[in-house]
């Protein structure tokens, strides 16, 4: 592999950040840190840029020891949220910096720079300043400085999180893009599961300092190791497993009782002709191409279905409802 990480620990204080981590990424590959705040992904991403000390840990970059190299010689480019541009300088010395900074002459940066800025589409805002640019457009500044010098790798540190959620769902496309020209690996820390799910080729689900499950998005969402991964990958009702059935049928394949089946919204029909269950509707809520409904099942149980605006059934309503055929992932009934 690419950049190998083994055994990280870390702790401040009393607190483990990082309780020993490890993971494998290839060339040109875009992984992606997921959890809550506190779960460890920013300090494991300031480890790997060398901006963070590990208590012990063993990181290669294509087979070359890290652990004694300066942060300012791992080649790395590196995207906070904050921006972090020079107030002072216009964009196009902005992206420079880092140029200058590794000993680049004038007209090799200069074709940089301008290469950079047809990369981002801010070639007619060299001559600004961040002050005059709007926050997408300061990101994407972030973006093409970190990238000028070529990095092995670049590291994104919640990069879209401070943008309000059209500008970050159009930069979450122009980041795909500009990682699947380029070819650069990426390791990008979320704490959000649609960012992660559309931009990355692998996931990391972190929790409490650990790495719960690793694999591409599609695999996380329908095939979770543990409740934890089923409910932070997207919304999740889980239904016990009582001599091998559920309130609402079988699973798709044996499981021992105790187990949980995972249901996600769009796996219910509601208002179903060979319905399995009756539930009465809670709540409903409009949300564009969908309309989702809150339901009481009559253990007290309640699951979540997400329809086609068209069907209309009201809070109160006594429906039925029924699972649409496929795999439904079952997990332990672990506590976490």
């Amino acid at each position: 592999m690419f950049l190998t990480l083994a055994g990280i620990r870390k702790r401040f204080g009393a607190v483990t950040a990082l309780d020993g981590v490890s993971l494998a990424v290839d060339e040109g590959e875009f992984v992606c840190f997921l959890g809550p705040s506190g779960c460890g992904k920013t300090t494991l991403l300031r480890i790997i840029a060398g901006l963070e000390t590990p208590d012990e840990a063993t990181i290669t970059l294509d087979g070359r020891d890290l652990m004694r190299v300066p942060a300012r010689l791992r080649n790395f480019g590196i995207v906070f949220q904050s921006y972090s541009l020079f107030p002072n300088l216009t964009v196009a010395r902005n992206i420079a910096y880092g140029l200058a900074c590794r000993g680049w002459d004038a007209d090799a940066t200069r074709t940089r720079v301008e290469a950079m800025l047809d990369l981002v589409n801010l070639r007619d805002y060299a001559e600004r300043r961040p002050h005059q640019l709007s926050g997408g457009q300061q990101q994407r500044v972030a973006l093409a400085r970190a990238l000028a010098p070529q990095p092995r790798v670049l590291l994104l540190d919640e990069p879209l999180s401070a943008l309000d959620a059209k500008v970050r769902e159009d930069l979450r496309t122009e980041i795909k893009s500009l990682q699947s020209k380029l070819r650069v690996t990426t390791v990008m820390v979320t704490h959000d599961q649609h960012e992660a799910m559309e931009l990355a080729d692998r996931i990391v689900v972190m929790n409490r300092g650990a790495i719960e499950q690793v694999g591409p998005p599609r695999e996380l969402y329908d095939r979770p190791a543990n409740r934890f991964v089923a409910a932070f990958m997207g919304p999740a009702s889980f239904l016990p497993i009582v001599g091998g059935t559920t309130e609402l049928g079988p699973p798709d394949r044996p499981a021992p009782d105790g187990a949980l089946l995972v249901v996600r919204p769009e796996h219910v029909v509601v208002a179903a002709d060979d319905a399995t269950a009756r539930a009465v509707v809670t709540a409903t809520e409009f949300r564009g191409g969908t309309r989702t409904y809150d339901l009481r099942l009559a253990s007290g149980a309640e699951v979540r279905a997400a329809v086609a605006p068209s069907t209309r059934v009201a809070v109160g309503d006594d429906v039925g409802i029924r699972l649409r055929p496929g795999e439904h992932a079952v997990v332990a009934a672990d506590p976490r």
